[in-house]
């Protein structure tokens, strides 16, 4: 155990030992162990956004099993899915590679742009059986619903905290009066990052903020993303709170890279990149994910 680790769980002193233990097991793995930074790996688009959307761009991506050989093959620090994706395999690759079951889920083909709310797919229960080192849920702060959602989150992680179960919350404004650049406005992204910690999230995921103010001009610069990140890291206590960022909509290796450079140089504990890793070809995707890699180890 690294002094960078226990300095991390220091700020959960609030929890039971199975919830640190957890937490250890998920800073403690692959290539950034002891780092104090985390690359996880999501492959939640297949229920999100459809599978040929999400996997007709690389076929192999289609097959559930191709994803855990990569993230671990990578050496990321947990892998994250829904139950189906994690159930149809698990067995075959229990053990290797800490795992954080995506716990409610939505889909395209039904859209309420007023008020998303996600279907709650699996809990504490599936996540027990499957090894699972952490549950993730997402909410979606500014949505007409968004209230039943926070419930629901604290609901799902006093059950997780019972179970020795870290809880991660995808946090992603949007619905109600938010405007689409919203979204990703610096003041909403900050916002939405500390209800997350507010509601209990261990670990908290948001989207790269932009240059943009939705509601609150900020007294502070915000034209450089790093500066930005600094900001969202400040809203999550203070770094009190583990708070890792998107890779976002698929983009160009060379933007991608940039970006995350400025996240690393913000402060960000990590980034979680599904889309922008597994969309490429496999060795070209392990490349990728080793060199995002690189550049948290740099920031250290």
């Amino acid at each position: 155990m690294t002094k960078k680790v226990k300095d991390i769980l220091k700020n959960y002193g609030g929890d039971n030992p199975g919830v640190l233990s957890q937490l250890a097991k998920i800073f403690n793995h692959g290539s950034l162990a002891g780092t104090g930074k985390l690359v996880i790996f999501p492959v939640d688009q297949g229920f999100e956004h459809g599978p040929d959307a999400s996997f007709f761009k690389n076929p192999p991506s289609y097959d559930p099993a191709y994803h855990f050989e990569l993230a671990i093959s990578a050496g990321c620090n947990a892998y994250s899915a829904p139950f189906g994706f994690i159930d149809s395999v698990a067995r075959e690759f229990a053990g290797q590679i800490p795992l954080i079951l995506k716990a409610n889920n939505s889909d395209s083909l039904y859209k309420n742009p007023k008020s998303p709310l996600p279907a709650i797919t699996s809990g504490v229960e599936e996540a027990l059986r499957l090894g699972c080192s952490a549950i993730g849920f997402t909410i979606y702060p500014g949505s007409e619903d968004s209230l039943s959602m926070y419930e629901s989150a604290v609901k799902l992680g006093r059950e997780a905290r019972k179970a020795g179960l870290p809880l991660v919350i995808w946090s992603y404004p949007r619905g109600g009066s938010l405007s689409k650049e919203a979204e990703t406005a610096l003041d909403v992204v900050a916002y939405s990052a500390h209800i997350a910690c507010q509601l209990g999230a261990h670990i908290v995921k948001v989207k790269p903020p932009a240059d943009f103010f939705e509601k609150q001009k900020l007294k502070t610069s915000s034209d450089s993303l790093d500066k930005r990140v600094a900001h969202v890291i400040q809203a999550g206590f203070s770094g009190r709170r583990i708070i890792i960022f998107s890779g976002g909509p698929a983009k160009d290796k060379t933007d991608l890279l940039g970006e995350i450079k400025l996240l690393a140089k913000g402060g960000a504990f990590g980034s979680i990149v599904g889309r922008n890793v597994f969309q490429r070809p496999k060795e070209e995707a392990l490349v990728l994910l080793k060199e995002i890699m690189e550049i948290y180890k740099k920031s250290v």
